[in-house]
């Protein structure tokens, strides 16, 4: 088995593509080693110690490195837990945990007022369906968390969140995006 890596825009974040479906449907966000204990892999990448992030999406698990871990140091610990854990064709998931989209925390929810349906509607068909690819190239993912007077609150996962680029790629790229196709749309804020 051969599984490639690709750098992200994070350089604290690697992408490894094992050339298998990772996730049926959906993504899964692990930001601490509590979180990953629902998942064998994610909870032995935990396990490294100098790991403080695993996603895995579609096709690919990105995985984040500690602040002064050098992926030349970590890479082959990542390589083997991944080599190991797929080709043992061992779950992805301990039974009985959730598994898919992550649960957000209930604070990072905006409520939409029912009024705002058709925008909401339209924001979010853009962001799944020219937004969100584009970010799982960068090895993340960006998850809608509500819209309250013209701004859009979404949530970066992955790769994405931590980013020194993230914000640019909110303001420059996601917010011009919207505003250009809603123009309800005022400004866009990370959550």
């Amino acid at each position: 088995m051969l599984i490639e890596t690709e750098p992200t825009p994070n350089p604290a974040t690697l992408k490894f593509l094992p050339g298998r479906t990772v996730m049926e449907s959906g993504t899964r966000d692990f930001a601490t080693p509590e979180e990953a204990e629902a998942s064998p892999l994610a909870e032995a990448l935990f396990g490294l110690g100098d790991v403080t992030g695993v996603f895995f999406g579609s096709d690919f698990i990105s995985v984040t490195a500690a602040p002064g871990v050098e992926w030349h140091v970590l890479k082959p610990d990542v390589l083997a837990i991944l080599l190991d854990h797929f080709s043992a064709g061992m779950p992805l998931f301990k039974p009985g945990t959730a598994a898919g989209i992550s649960v957000p925390p209930a604070e990072a929810e905006i409520t939409d007022d029912p009024a705002d349906a058709d925008i909401v509607a339209q924001i979010r068909d853009l962001i799944d369906t020219r937004v969100r690819p584009a970010v799982a190239n960068d090895g993340g993912d960006i998850v809608y968390r509500g819209f309250d007077q013209g701004k859009v609150y979404l949530q970066m996962q992955g790769a994405c969140a931590g980013c020194p680029s993230s914000t640019a790629t909110l303001k420059n790229g996601i917010e011009q995006l919207l505003k250009h196709y809603v123009p309800e749309v005022t400004e866009v804020r990370a959550v």
